[in-house]
């Protein structure tokens, strides 16, 4: 079939997007779905950093690729050996596909999923090779999703089905911005009630860690970032005190509002500036996290007499250490109980001719989830 999809052909455009355009609009063919792949009718789309970091050269993939990953529709149709899902359902997309199979898959972390993540650094599906092309030319897949695309062809894997009367531009919201934020906060640290926690960097993934420490019981819960509107958000939606991070003194704003530091503090900016702040403000005996996601060279210096001697802990979270099948129905339950108010994160709708545009407002730190719909 054709389709219409956001198109990446070189990486590093000059700024603003709106004029240099690095995303084009292209009618290209989209195969269909083979053994345990799905068709799935694009309702809406996530903008995303992890997209942004692709187009501005951060973190390198193979292009040509068709962009999008966090996303939400409809199925269309089912390719062989796909049992567990009927035309017509609603889903949600995962960037990483699990194959249930590997090493983590077995020990229970599918986010660390091995052919998952292969397959998604050669611009790959789950189950080898491109759905898409134009011409002769074969487009690569974003993470497997490729969402920026009135259709688009997935592994099962990449799936997650949810009820129909979720609004499809809340429902992609659950497949990155809060999947990643909120597990970080209850998976990857496993934050207990009255707990201390700070997150620094006020995207869409990290006001969901806001939310996930909210809702986890967590006090104080401290919002840092460098916009006073995002700040303004995270207050409204439950921050107990906010921190701006262009003070010279954030970092003992922080100690000084927890007695000498967090017990946990997340790092959601994807900056090595962000996680050595949010390491010196975390406590003795305390963990940093960070999901953010710099560009490859990056490298953190840490004291390791001060990583000894305070026991202290530095761990990664990717997808928040999520069981996909498990979590976002647990997110969304709680999304119903009023107990995380996603709809709050979304700044807008835009339909898919507006989305170098949108590019230019994320970069500016100007939105937090603007979603393409279809």
């Amino acid at each position: 079939m054709q389709t219409l999809a956001a198109v990446l052909r070189t990486m590093g455009a000059a700024r603003p997007y709106a004029d240099s355009r690095p995303l084009s609009l292209e009618t290209v063919t989209l195969d269909p779905p083979g053994r345990d792949e799905v068709l799935v009718a694009v309702k809406a789309a996530g903008l995303c950093h992890s997209d942004l970091s692709v187009i501005n050269g951060d973190r390198p993939r193979p292009l040509p690729m068709a962009l999008g990953h966090e996303a939400a529709g409809v199925v269309e149709a089912l390719g062989e050996g796909v049992t567990d899902l009927a035309v017509g359902d609603h889903v949600v997309m995962v960037f990483m596909p699990s194959c249930g199979h590997c090493d983590p898959c077995a020990g229970g972390r599918p986010a660390l999923c091995e052919p998952g993540a292969a397959a998604n650094g050669r611009g790959e599906l789950l189950g080898g090779g491109r759905r898409l092309h134009e011409g002769a030319e074969e487009l690569n897949h974003h993470l497997g999703c490729s969402a920026f695309a009135a259709h688009a062809v997935v592994s099962r894997r990449s799936l997650v089905k949810v009820d129909h009367d979720l609004p499809f531009e809340q429902a992609a919201l659950f497949g990155c911005a809060v999947l990643t934020g909120v597990g970080a906060v209850v998976n990857t640290a496993q934050v207990r009630a009255g707990q201390s926690v700070a997150v620094v960097g006020l995207g869409g993934v990290g006001l969901s860690s806001v939310l996930g420490a909210l809702a986890a019981g967590a006090s104080p819960v401290i919002a840092v970032d460098l916009s006073e509107e995002k700040l303004a958000l995270a207050r409204s939606l439950g921050a107990v005190q906010t921190v701006n991070a262009g003070d010279a003194d954030a970092v003992e704003q922080v100690r000084a509002l927890t007695g000498g530091g967090a017990d946990f503090v997340f790092e959601m900016a994807g900056s090595v500036r962000a996680l050595e702040a949010a390491w010196r403000m975390t406590r003795r005996g305390g963990t940093t996290v960070t999901a953010g996601l710099p560009p490859p060279e990056a490298a953190l210096a840490v004291n390791i007499v001060q990583l000894v001697a305070e026991e202290r802990t530095l761990k990664g979270s990717y997808i928040g250490t999520c069981v996909p099948a498990r979590d976002i129905p647990r997110y969304v339950a709680l999304f119903r109980q009023g107990r995380l108010p996603v709809d709050r994160l979304l700044s807008g709708t835009i339909p898919l001719a507006d989305i170098n545009a949108a590019f230019d407002d994320l970069a500016e730190g100007r939105t937090v989830r603007t979603v393409v719909t279809f």
